[in-house]
Order: C-alpha cells, then structure tokens, then sequence
C-alpha cells in the first residue's frame, strides 16, 4: 500500500479512539458506511487490538485501517498482527523498519521532520497542529515543499479547509469528527459529522 498516495486520494483521517470496544468498532463500521475508509484506531482505545482485528474482518485486506498511537516497537508489532496496514505515532519511535509498515510519525519542528524522515517516515503527522495552525504548515512548506504533512490535533471542520488549501495531503480528525460515538454516543449524529468533514474533503466550505 502506497500510504501517501490513499492519503491524498482520501484527504480525510478519522481518528477513533474510545472506552468501548464494541462502540469504538460500529463507528469504523460507520465511518466506512458513510464513505470515510480511511481510519485509525489509537491504541489508546480499549481492547484497541480486538477493534483492529475484528474491523479488518469485517472491511476486507484492502481497507485503509492503521493503528494510532504507537508508541514503540512492541506495540507496532502487535498492531501489525492485528491486522493494522500503517502505523501513527505521536511522536519519533524507532524501530519500526523491521514491520515493511507504513508509518505516519509524529513531529512538530523541523528538526522532528527531519528526523522522522531519516526514521523512514511515509508521512509526517503534523502534531498537535493546533498549536501552530494553518499558517505554520504554510511556513513549513518551504523548506519542506515535497514533504507529506498531514495536520493532527484540533483539526474542526474550519482548521481541516484550510490546512488542505495550504498543501497538507489529508488531515487527521478525532473528536470533532467523532464526538462520544466511540464512547456508546449517537451514531446518528456521526454519520451527520461524517457528511460535514466529507464535504471539506470534496472541497466544499464548511
């Protein structure tokens, strides 16, 4: 799987991450049920490798499901079992290589970039992406204009417009998209989320 080119295709990240597992795996049944397949289920979710295991049943080898959150090699290792196709970090983690996964790393100054990059690096997670906005992945871009950023961390509908109009190639949504659907939440109100941030995708204004 080429990760960059299904992110650019896709240009949309859900991020699920809860404290039901049964509810973190209806909203990635949701999520691909409203046209949203490209998700990440964060370690941080509970029995987050069940989750992974079960989706990957249920939506086929082809389906874009990565695990978040990884932390270190171990627990790549795990994911990867699991069923995981790429990897997200928070942060620099080595010892990914051995796993031939993708993996999108965490980073947030340029010297993170670089050195994610030299870690083997698909794409950079832009984290927390909040803290610079869109104006600093704008900055970023031109020392780093063939980098893959994909902005992470108070991504709201508004913020994901205008991160994919200053050159991110897909950008990672978690609550905003979310809300509390992986805590047992209204998946009603989900699938109406999903159609907003589907929109931004399209290139519509929210």
């Amino acid at each position: 799987m080429n990760l960059v080119e299904s992110l650019r295709a896709h240009r949309l990240l859900a991020i699920v991450r809860g404290k039901d597992p049964a509810a973190a795996l209806r909203t990635v049944r949701t999520l691909a049920e409203e046209g949203i397949t490209a998700v990440e289920v964060s370690l941080t979710t509970a029995d987050a490798l069940t989750v992974i295991r079960q989706a990957r049943t249920e939506l086929g080898p082809d389906a874009l499901l990565g695990a978040g959150t990884v932390r270190s090699a171990a627990a790549a290792e795990r994911a990867v079992d699991a069923g995981a196709s790429y990897l997200v970090t928070p942060a620099l983690v080595d010892g990914l290589e051995p796993f031939g996964t993708p993996v999108l790393m965490g980073a947030l100054t340029p010297t993170e970039i670089e050195l994610a990059l030299a870690r083997g690096a698909a794409a950079i997670k832009l984290f927390p992406g909040s803290l610079g906005g869109p104006g600093y992945l704008r900055a970023l871009r031109d020392p780093f204009p063939e980098v893959p950023f994909v902005p992470v961390g108070g991504v709201d509908a508004q913020a994901a417009r205008d991160y994919l109009d200053r050159g991110a190639v897909a950008v990672g949504v978690g609550s905003p998209l979310i809300g509390d659907a992986a805590d047992g939440g209204d998946l009603e109100q989900l699938r109406v989320r999903a159609a907003v941030f589907r929109g931004v995708a399209a290139g519509e204004t929210p």
